[in-house]
């Protein structure tokens, strides 16, 4: 079997791409890639991408671009890989920017995860090592 070496790319649908974009920019620190009005690609680090759509702008694609159609509804979940060392310093920094932490969870790993939603609710996790038995 052929080998998958990481995760490059995972994408949020999101209402509107400038306030998402200007959220992950000011929480993370992400930078970005490539901006136009139904797509934002963010740098989180370590060659992986953050693309956030406009929701229902690529649903109806097919000749206009070489991907095939896509789109996602509802709260979609995304999760950050987190240091340990920083789970506390992450929960102060939210506090600190009014974005209320709806659970903090510590999983029988060891592992700890901090949740929260971004502008189109979508559910965000930072989470610590522990959470998976990988890496």
């Amino acid at each position: 079997m052929p080998t998958v070496t990481g995760l490059l790319e995972t994408a949020l649908y999101v209402e509107d791409v400038a306030r998402s974009a200007e959220f992950y920019e000011a929480v993370f620190g992400f930078t970005r890639l490539f901006a136009e009005e139904r797509l934002c690609a963010l740098h989180i680090g370590g060659g992986q991408v953050l693309l956030l759509f406009k929701r229902g702008a690529s649903a109806h694609t097919a000749g206009q671009s070489p991907v095939p159609p896509h789109g996602g509804r509802g709260e979609l979940h995304i999760a950050f890989l987190i240091a340990a060392s920083e789970a506390e310093a992450w929960d102060r920094w939210l506090l600190a920017r009014g974005i209320a932490v709806e659970s903090r969870q510590r999983w029988r790993r060891g592992g700890v995860s901090l949740y929260f939603r971004d502008p189109d609710r979508h559910l965000v996790e930072l989470a610590t090592p522990g959470v998976w038995p990988v890496g």
